[in-house]
């Protein structure tokens, strides 16, 4: 465990998820501890088998259809909305329990075919589509960075999807989240106007 990272990390002005994928729940207590208590996986069935009300859940990785109706509820956030197949169902299991899904739209912004994501070139009907989806509410946007691209071209991603967050604030005040960076890079994505940041590997070091 990174103690000195995890102080760091309250130090800054930015919200952190802690990436517990094949992590245990002793190792989640243990972070939590420190004063973090939000985390975020990637597999429904790993976030099933941990989950616990007492934190706040994040799913940050892709996420199907079928999978929807187990997580609807129990999460805070969906992080990796990225097509309208997918915004109907959630729509559809959030209104079986009447509330609202809180998601953020994932946004393909690298030149990585490996990364999922919404396509820079949809995002503005979607977003026009989305409206009509009254049980979900868009807190704002996510990406990954490519990983091999270098620090340049991550820097450029960053303030591309920073300009779609503003532009989309200005017209929506609920809109307040850009999760961008993650071990490798949050320091420039937060340079670049990350207001999240999807911590793991850094903090989880042996």
């Amino acid at each position: 465990m990174n103690k000195k990272l995890l102080e760091e990390l309250k130090t800054l002005n930015t919200d952190v998820v802690v990436v517990s994928k094949k992590r245990t729940s002793e190792q989640i207590d243990e972070v939590a501890n420190f004063g973090f208590t939000t985390f975020g996986e990637n597999r429904v069935q790993e976030f099933l088998e941990k989950y616990n009300p007492k934190y706040t859940w994040h799913i940050i990785g892709h996420l199907q259809t079928n999978k929807v109706k187990y997580v609807v509820g129990k999460v805070d956030m969906i992080q990796s909305l990225d097509s309208i197949k997918l915004a109907k169902e959630i729509e559809k299991q959030a209104s079986k329990q009447n509330i609202i899904q809180k998601v953020l739209v994932e946004i393909h912004i690298s030149n990585d075919e490996t990364k999922t994501g919404l396509p820079v070139s949809e995002l503005e009907s979607f977003m026009e589509e989305i409206k009509n989806y009254p049980h979900i509410l868009v807190k704002g946007f996510m990406c990954v960075a490519g990983l091999d691209a270098g620090e340049e071209k991550n820097a450029q991603e960053f303030d591309e999807m920073k300009k779609i967050f503003d532009h989309y604030q200005k017209e929506n005040p609920e809109i307040d989240t850009l999760s961008m960076g993650m071990s490798q890079d949050y320091k420039l994505a937060i340079e670049h106007g990350s207001t999240m940041v999807r911590i793991g590997t850094a903090i989880f070091v042996e």
